[in-house]
């Protein structure tokens, strides 16, 4: 890398942008965030924080990261290491809130039949996941979306790890069923019929 500074820092990758962003550039970290906020912020909503909250976190998530932008040794991307940030900061809050309480208490209350409502057989996936408890959801979220594993959500959860490995395998169950393509339906209809 050069000892001059671009004049534009779009065009760099996002390992160069953290390099420079190391160095006390702020524009170079301002690329990153203006890359990445939007994945952070769709991230939260899945999670189930509310458009403010999500917003409120992400910016939180993206200062936490450029404080510690040291920390990141690019062995993996960066959206990857803020989403994780971001994930457990908005967890953070979460407790500060005793809405994690209310979680393990609440196990795997079902919020609904998992139901098909698109003819098409597409679906968004952000309907699909309003079909999942707010446990299913948070796990699956966080080791999904955030790419944590299942003993690092049950450890930012504080929920035990086999309870942490349910609410993922029925929350996936549900997502499964319900972004089924329509064939599976069709095929159980002519069965009964023939």
């Amino acid at each position: 890398m050069s000892a001059t500074k671009p004049s534009s820092f779009a065009s760099l990758h996002d390992v160069e942008l953290c390099s420079y962003a190391a160095t006390g550039e702020g524009r170079a970290f301002g690329e990153l965030a203006r890359r990445h906020g939007s994945a952070v912020r769709y991230l939260l909503r899945r999670m189930g924080a509310q458009a403010a909250e999500a917003d409120d976190v992400a910016q939180d998530a993206f200062l936490t990261a450029f404080q510690r932008i040291t920390e990141f040794r690019g062995e993996g991307t960066f959206v990857a290491w803020v989403k994780r940030i971001a994930a457990r900061l908005y967890l953070r809050r979460l407790q500060r809130e005793r809405r994690l309480t209310e979680l393990a208490q609440e196990g795997g209350d079902e919020e609904g039949e998992v139901r098909r409502s698109d003819a098409d057989g597409r679906i968004d996936l952000d309907e699909a996941l309003k079909a999942l408890s707010k446990a299913e959801r948070l796990c699956v979220s966080l080791c999904f979306g955030a790419g944590l594993s299942h003993a690092e959500t049950a450890e930012a959860l504080n929920l035990p790890l086999g309870t942490v490995k349910s609410h993922v395998k029925r929350g996936l169950d549900k997502l499964r069923a319900r972004l089924a393509p329509a064939e599976g339906a069709a095929l159980e209809g002519r069965r009964g019929n023939g």
